[in-house]
């Protein structure tokens, strides 16, 4: 997966301290965080915490396990039509762990997430790898299914 082109060039570092991280993080898992703050930018950043923190296996579960947690916490209901995507997902976090594996683990932290989470800024683009109709399915939306438009590299 190329993510170069969904770099965010404006704005090289989304995050200044860790404590904007570390509170997205526990409000997450609290069922705290503002439904209005949890963006796409939330959804990558805790993904990434977790794929830095844990081995693969343990961050899917976590992922998985805390977006419903959280939609159910906010009254998000979690049903075929919203909320928890399986497959949504999944591509996130096969698309962060690209990201991390291009980058220096000597980077600062900050840096780290700010640049994994940053290059993936273009919500639409699983649409480069799905087509509507299979991401939007049922199917897709409680078992993770794989692209019908085209691998990833």
């Amino acid at each position: 997966m190329n993510m170069t082109a969904t770099k965010q060039k404006t704005d090289p570092m989304l995050y200044s301290s860790f404590s904007e991280i570390d509170r997205i993080i526990k409000e997450f898992e609290q069922g705290t965080l503002p439904k209005e703050e949890w963006t796409h930018r939330a959804h990558l950043t805790v993904a990434c915490w977790y794929l830095i923190c844990y081995q693969e296996a343990e961050a899917v579960a976590r992922i998985r396990q805390g977006i419903i947690n959280y939609n159910n916490s906010v009254g998000t209901a979690n049903t075929e039509t919203s909320g928890y995507h399986e497959t949504i997902t999944l591509f996130w976090m096969q698309a962060l762990r690209k990201q991390l594996s291009g980058m220096s683990r000597e980077y600062p932290l900050i840096r780290l997430l700010s640049d994994a989470v940053g290059g993936l800024s273009d919500k639409a683009l699983p649409f480069a790898y799905y087509s509507r109709e299979l991401l939007m399915s049922r199917e897709a939306r409680f078992t993770y299914v794989e692209p019908d438009l085209r691998g990833f590299d």
